[in-house]
């Protein structure tokens, strides 16, 4: 549907957005994830054909859009766009959502009948009466998908969807996204500054930082198999080490890191500097006096003296000083059940596999 290439776009000297090949497929949700001001919303801009590149060419289902000779408006009737600041008109949430169809002269009688349709996939037809600037911020955020959706589009392009929301009307938002996607066909474009939310809703993640697209792939590949440094740390690996392999066996390594040895699964051979990424999650601890290693099947069991226990939501972010820092996430049952504090003693235990590495990268 979406086929993108080298896309740029520059405001005044500076560029937005550089150089981005993209597509996206029919039917799947995409999600764009990056730090605030990487140039997501200028990208979706584009995709609407509210902004034009500056460079680049896009197709949209094999239309070229920059063709002089294409009339945009048949092709924009095709999308619909969400902002981050919903907008509604002073009016009731069923004339809201009907102002599309309105605007494009459709019946009245079927007018109701859509309006009702697109009010219960959002769950809002108790609320069709009332005033829409009456409303929470989640539900005028529901009325304005209703009304993007009520046009039937075959691209939904989402911005920020929960941005200041409370974490109940986000759920309630993604739940519409899902089932928009699920029950309509819609292909979905969403951007978002939440790493977590990308990776629960997507197909597929793209990840832009510095008006970049630098990594794009499924969420496994971006959240546990980052190819730079940058990425891992925005997509919460605290944990990155720099080594070299010193021995590889048919795909077992043994990487020098810090003085230490330790063993992960890569084909890089023995000589190669590389980076070694740990997702916090992958970390377990255990006390000295009760490891006993012999049976497990964890390769690697690196003794250190946790620095710091930081509280992160219904888990505890731990730091432990193996020589180099590692950080493991442990449910707070587990903590207390280990008593873990600061400057005891522990051993940080970690699955080969649970390592990934790459060639070394600054």
């Amino acid at each position: 549907m979406i086929d993108l290439a080298g896309i740029t776009k520059t405001f005044g000297k500076t560029d937005v957005i550089r150089e981005i090949d993209l597509k996206i497929t029919k039917g799947e949700i995409f999600t764009l994830i990056g730090p605030s001001g990487s140039g997501k919303t200028t990208l979706l801009r584009i995709i609407d054909l509210l902004d034009t590149p500056s460079a680049g060419s896009y197709r949209f289902d094999g239309t070229d859009t920059q063709d002089p000779a294409t009339d945009l408006i048949p092709l924009r009737r095709r999308m619909a766009m969400v902002f981050q600041k919903p907008a509604v008109l002073n009016t009731s949430v069923e004339e809201n959502v009907a102002f599309g169809l309105k605007f494009r002269g459709v019946d009245s009688k079927i007018i109701g009948e859509q309006v009702r349709a697109a009010l219960d996939m959002v769950g809002l037809y108790h609320l069709a009466k009332r005033r829409a600037i009456s409303l929470s911020g989640g539900e005028m955020q529901r009325v304005a998908i209703a009304r993007a959706i009520i046009t039937k589009p075959e691209i939904l392009l989402l911005d920020e969807p929960t941005a200041n929301l409370d974490p109940l009307s986000s759920d309630t938002i993604e739940s519409v996204i899902k089932k928009v996607n699920r029950e309509s066909k819609t292909t979905v474009i969403l951007a978002t500054h939440d790493m977590v939310q990308g990776q629960r809703l997507a197909d597929r993640i793209g990840v832009i930082m510095n008006g970049s697209l630098v990594q794009t792939g499924t969420g496994h590949d971006i959240f546990y198999r980052p190819d730079t440094q940058a990425i891992a740390r925005f997509v919460g690996i605290d944990t990155i080490l720099s080594g070299t392999v010193t021995k590889n066996m048919e795909g077992h390594a043994y990487i020098e890191v810090c003085g230490r040895t330790i063993e992960a699964v890569t084909s890089l051979p023995p000589g190669t500097k590389v980076n070694l990424y740990l997702r916090p999650e992958e970390v377990s601890l255990s006390l000295p006096k009760t490891n006993d290693h012999s049976r497990s099947s964890i390769r690697n069991h690196l003794t250190g003296r946790i620095t710091g226990i930081v509280p992160f939501g219904p888990f505890e972010r731990i730091t432990v000083d193996c020589g180099c820092t590692i950080t493991a996430l442990l449910t707070r049952f587990s903590c207390e059940d280990l008593h873990l504090l600061p400057g005891m003693d522990v051993v940080a235990e970690i699955k080969a596999s649970a390592v990934h590495v790459t060639a070394y990268k600054p």
